[in-house]
């Protein structure tokens, strides 16, 4: 199935039948990928007076309930809302779900106790490349990171200035396979989100940050589209799934 997409005057081919998930699923257990100190997410049936939503246990259906938070538990995709008192809600930022995308590897550089994505590292990679979405893996890159327990772990995480460089090059979607662009400890200082959504001036209300992707190693670096796909909810927040799709020459 080879879909035409138009951008700028130039068309690209893609194939929409060889997808390239970077969502992390949420099974609701132990074993989900998990940060800011919460318990794991939970998908347990409904119970009501001797009801048990659930198949096994003699009910006509499932019927789940499923308490998490979309920040801690899944992949998920962020507004500014995220960092701002009024309530700027995902759902309503998007008007197109396809943009053209890079897809780069960052080794995150030691500087005393953390380990950080820096501007150098960012502008070499991209060099003067024109995206409208960036894909951040990190090395080293292990299946692990689909179940990670990323609490009191100090995870890399991004520099102001790279946050800067990113929107100064006009990027509107930022993906990352970590927690948070920003240090987990940081007093609440959110450096890295306030320099990408420019809090300080007039406000990016339309870019977005993405967190808890899964890069796997098969997808090389380069251009490829992003289909953006989330979940209809009114929040700063919401679960996503990133998919990829390789250009085709």
């Amino acid at each position: 199935m080879i879909a035409t997409i138009k951008l700028n005057s130039k068309n690209y081919k893609i194939d929409l039948k060889a997808p390239l998930d970077l969502s992390i699923p949420m099974k609701g257990d132990e074993t989900d990928v998990n940060a800011w100190y919460l318990p794991p997410a939970q998908i347990k049936p409904h119970i009501e007076e001797g009801y048990v939503g659930s198949v096994r246990e003699g009910a006509s259906i499932n019927f789940n309930t499923i308490t998490f938070n979309p920040h801690a538990h899944i992949t998920h995709t962020e507004t500014v809302g995220h960092i701002s008192e009024q309530l700027v809600s995902v759902h309503d930022k998007f008007k197109k779900y396809f943009f053209l995308a890079e897809v780069i590897t960052i080794a995150p550089e030691k500087k005393g106790d953390d380990w950080v994505i820096s501007k150098k590292q960012l502008s070499y990679a991209l060099g003067k490349k024109k995206r409208e979405a960036v894909v951040i893996r990190t090395l080293p890159n292990t299946r692990k990171k689909k179940s990670r327990q990323y609490s009191n772990s100090n995870p890399p995480f991004m520099s102001e200035a790279a946050a800067n460089f990113l929107k100064e090059k006009g990027i509107q979607h930022l993906l990352v396979d970590l927690p948070s662009v920003d240090k987990e400890k940081d007093e609440g200082a959110l450096v890295a989100h306030k320099a990408f959504w420019n809090f300080r001036g007039k406000v990016r209300t339309k870019a977005t940050i993405t967190e808890f992707i899964y890069v796997p190693n098969k997808v090389i670096d380069g251009t490829y589209f992003l289909n953006l796909q989330l979940a209809a909810m009114v929040n700063d927040a919401s679960p996503s799934r990133p998919i990829l799709y390789k250009i085709i020459d």
